[in-house]
């Protein structure tokens, strides 16, 4: 068996230096998992998280040390110009390979971890999803149960949503100038519904700035998608204190 060599780098490293994610400890595995999702291994990703499930490691446990832990280091290397789209795509469906294993088992548990429901959509007129996608798939990352209205949504879509779903945030996504102002047309139905004071609103975009989000009255504009979710984090963290010390 001819045994195959790559130089990289001035390094020789053969086929030799395989190793088995089994033979790893559990910090060592939770570290590797990281760097798996960081370079788009589902496939391992998942053998990882299926392996520290076996060992008898909590399922939420799981999702925040070596899944939620890898996606933040994506989320700050994809702010600080490391990573972009095509990679953080790869990186994200890495996680969700992961997140597969342990979807059903979150579903079940009594514990709840999750940093709350996040709605997300592009507005109305609007069916450009690239942005919104991307800040989705780091909200997930973050903890945040995620629901995708898709594109080109009316105020109504956006209401049910809050009724179906009870979200703690809602975002709305547009990429064209001419369909960026209807994002005042749902905050003004809020407003008239009196759901404003539950629910918090995030903005996003290409053509948005933060003196458009203040304008129509949204205190939250997302430059890019990890402050996106960096965003959103601080959010609910904020929100939880202020509840602790009533």
């Amino acid at each position: 068996m001819v045994n195959i060599c790559l130089i990289l780098w001035g390094v020789v490293m053969s086929d030799e230096d395989d190793f088995d994610l089994n033979d790893l400890d559990d910090k060592e595995l939770v570290e590797q998992i990281q760097d798996d999702l960081y370079d788009g291994l589902d496939e391992e990703v998942t053998e990882g998280t299926e392996i520290l499930l076996a060992r008898g490691w909590d399922a939420n446990d799981v999702l925040g040390e070596a899944l939620v832990g890898g996606m933040k280091i994506v989320g700050i290397d994809f702010r600080d110009g490391i990573l972009f789209v095509p990679e953080v795509l790869k990186c994200a469906g890495a996680m969700k390979g992961g997140m597969n294993i342990l979807r059903p088992i979150l579903a079940d548990s009594a514990e709840d971890t999750s940093l709350g429901k996040f709605v997300i959509g592009t507005v109305k007129g609007d069916i450009h999803d690239i942005g919104k996608n991307l800040v989705g798939m780091m909200l997930e990352g973050s903890g945040f149960e995620v629901i995708d209205l898709g594109i080109n949504n009316p105020v109504e879509n956006y209401l049910n949503a809050i009724d179906d779903h009870a979200p703690v945030i809602i975002g709305m996504s547009a990429l064209l100038t001419t369909t960026m102002p209807y994002m005042g047309v749902v905050v003004e139905e809020m407003e008239k519904r009196g759901l404003r004071k539950d629910v918090h609103i995030m903005c996003g975009g290409a053509p948005l700035n933060q003196e458009f989000a203040d304008a129509i009255g949204v205190p939250a504009y997302g430059r890019d998608a990890a402050r996106s979710s960096e965003m959103a984090e601080e959010h609910v963290i904020s929100l939880r204190k202020k509840r602790e010390h009533r």
